[in-house]
């Protein structure tokens, strides 16, 4: 099973290594290799050179599985980093860096949470050992989150959600639930329901 996690947009081709300027159109290339999905991003140049700006020729690479355009951004002076509550965005990147099975719901519905605020995109659904896995982007940092299918039952909804709540109140400092069904102690803190966790947009077209 291919393990979820984040990969960054790269800020240069990676076929001639030559930075993206900003507001710049680039492909991105998503392949399957050793059991990892990998990205190779590449300015319009090196695209065309290797696959004739037809996007269907991307196909024929070993490994193939999705192509799609982006516009690169530079990216925006870090922030400073004061003390505050989790938002949804940072601690799904936590867990998918943690990449423990023990949250993989709580991801699941986070990302979805995101989608529906616009600020991660569906860019593909796979298919492996008979789970879905989404492929999602974060539009405005370029980066791709894989997040597989749960396959939550209504039943385990609001426990899960319970502990989205929980680790957006207090964050991944306490101990960690023994099992992904395991409720948090009760807490103020509300996420927005998700009545059916599914995502609601289409794949973007590549």
């Amino acid at each position: 099973m291919i393990d979820w996690n984040i990969q960054s947009r790269a800020h240069a081709c990676q076929a001639c290594e030559a930075a993206f300027a900003d507001k710049q159109p680039y492909h991105t290339i998503l392949v399957e290799h050793r059991r990892e999905y990998q990205r190779l991003d590449l300015c319009e140049k090196c695209w065309t050179a290797k696959h004739g700006a037809v996007s269907e020729q991307a196909g024929e690479q070993k490994g193939f599985v999705s192509h799609w355009q982006g516009i690169y951004h530079v990216p925006p002076a870090a922030p400073p980093d004061p003390i505050q509550k989790e938002t949804a965005e940072t601690l799904l990147r936590k867990l998918v860096e943690l990449n423990d099975p023990n949250y993989r719901a709580t991801s699941y519905i986070l990302a979805v949470m995101l989608e529906r605020k616009r600020i991660l995109k569906v860019k593909e659904q796979l298919r492996q050992e008979g789970r879905r896995i989404f492929v999602y982007e974060h539009p405005k940092t370029g980066d791709l989150f894989t997040i597989p299918d749960p396959d939550l039952q209504l039943t385990q909804l609001e426990d899960v959600q319970r502990q989205v709540a929980h680790l957006m109140e207090h964050g991944l400092n306490p101990a960690p639930p023994s099992n992904a069904s395991a409720e948090p102690a009760a807490t103020e803190t509300s996420t927005e329901p998700v009545a059916v966790p599914q995502p609601t947009e289409e794949p973007a077209a590549g």
